[in-house]
């Protein structure tokens, strides 16, 4: 079994915008793309084209409706990955010391050469994180796209995951969350950041930030107008009509 490094200063993660999220996937797509043509074995598909097709991903977004106690139902789109956790069990698990954490930044990431497929890991991650790629027999987890990250070949603007330089509505945000003063942590700050699943005990890195309540707009009632009376005291031809009518034996008085 792996044992895990002491705590780092340093963690690195993602803060991911429950708010701001429209669920495109754009981040799932440049994920797969990029770490298809770098690091590691290439993420698989079977019969990708069919409807019993499947494939490795190490980041997905799934969508929720949540009815709120007050307001309007929301539908919520949920981006997981993994967390990257300070008490990672899926290190602790592994047999052959192909999942680790790194010292010098908090990263999770797995030795592929390592690696037996025995799928220990992703049976002990609370959060169904990690793939078994079918193709090579090796289990597949988000890297912080840490072959990016350091790359000092990159401008320093994509020197960050591929899934935070795609994110087309800014949803997602990746720093130093070892560091109060961070962007990141600041803005964990404002929102109110919170772990996900924390009575887990696996203090994950990563951070959530919830979605704002939608404002609820009065009920209106579209036909009120055209039912209301359009004059309260006849006039012209209908005053005269009106009148006569009620001047009649037996009209009304």
């Amino acid at each position: 079994m792996t044992t895990l490094p002491p705590p780092s200063a340093k963690k690195l993660g993602l803060v991911i915008d429950l708010d701001t999220c429209v669920g495109c996937h754009a981040c799932v797509v440049s994920c797969k793309g990029w770490n298809t043509e770098n690091y590691g074995a290439p993420l698989s598909d079977q019969n990708a084209y069919s409807a019993a097709g499947q494939g490795t991903f190490l980041n997905r977004v799934h969508s929720y409706e949540v009815q709120p106690d007050q307001g309007a139902a929301q539908l919520i789109h949920f981006p997981k990955s993994c967390l990257h956790c300070e008490d990672a069990p899926c290190v602790t698990v592994c047999p052959t010391g192909a999942s680790y954490k790194r010292q010098e930044d908090g990263i999770v990431l797995v030795n592929e050469q390592d690696c037996i497929g025995c799928g220990l890991c992703a049976w002990a991650c609370p959060y169904g994180a990690r793939e078994l790629d079918a193709a090579e027999c090796v289990m597949k987890k988000c890297t912080l796209c840490v072959d990016r990250i350091y790359n000092e070949n990159l401008p320093e603007e994509d020197r960050q995951p591929a899934c935070v330089r795609t994110c087309p509505a800014g949803a997602r945000h990746f720093g130093d969350l070892g560091d109060p003063d961070s962007d990141v942590s600041q803005l964990v700050a404002e929102r109110g950041g919170f772990d996900l699943m924390p009575e887990q005990g696996t203090k994950p890195v990563n951070k959530y930030l919830p979605p704002r309540p939608k404002d609820v707009e009065p009920e209106i009632d579209i036909l009120a107008p055209y039912l209301e009376p359009v004059a309260q005291d006849a006039k012209g031809l209908m005053g005269w009509l009106d009148k006569a009518l009620t001047a009649m034996p037996g009209g009304s008085k």
